[in-house]
């Protein structure tokens, strides 16, 4: 944003601090008037034509916007990708225990990458893998939804889940 001496336009349309319109008037005008108010000239749309100019405390002006900008990232939730990793020849209660985590994880708002690394002589019973990943979308199904659906990249079988309820 420009302000004060640094509008050179020829002519403003200018609004005061209250915001009622003054009229239009030459930049030296407008900053006189500014000046007598202790206040500074703000261009505020500079596309327009004539440029708008508005009489404000700049100072108070980015303090408050900045004061904005930070309550906004605050308020915002960050959702991270948590990840689950599987194996091909896992037990129930090893399977259960990854479940509950991912449930816990999806519950929490955040998404999870499900994985299955296959070894060796692993890679010729890809479909088991895609058993698994279905099973495991069914354990989860309550409190999320598969994002994107269990595919082999290289080695690896990926599965995307993200929650139900996104907070």
């Amino acid at each position: 944003m420009q302000i004060n001496e640094e509008i050179r336009d020829k002519e403003l349309r200018v609004i005061s601090e209250s915001g009622e319109q003054l009229g239009m008037m030459s930049a030296k005008d407008a900053l006189k008037l500014a000046v007598n108010q202790n206040l500074d000239l703000v261009k505020i749309a500079p596309q327009a034509s004539p440029p708008v100019c508005k009489i404000m405390d700049y100072g108070k002006y980015r303090f408050e916007q900045a004061k904005r900008e930070k309550e906004a990232r605050k308020n915002q939730k960050i959702v991270e990708i948590k990840e689950i990793r599987l194996s091909l020849n896992i037990d129930t209660h090893d399977f259960d225990t990854k479940a509950n985590h991912a449930r816990k994880f999806l519950s929490d708002g955040d998404k999870v990458k499900v994985s299955i690394r296959f070894r060796g002589r692993e890679m010729a019973h890809a479909e088991n893998g895609k058993g698994i990943m279905e099973k495991f979308a069914v354990a989860c199904e309550e409190f999320g939804t598969v994002e994107k659906a269990a595919k082999l990249e290289g080695r690896s079988m990926l599965m995307f889940m993200a929650p139900k309820n996104a907070k």
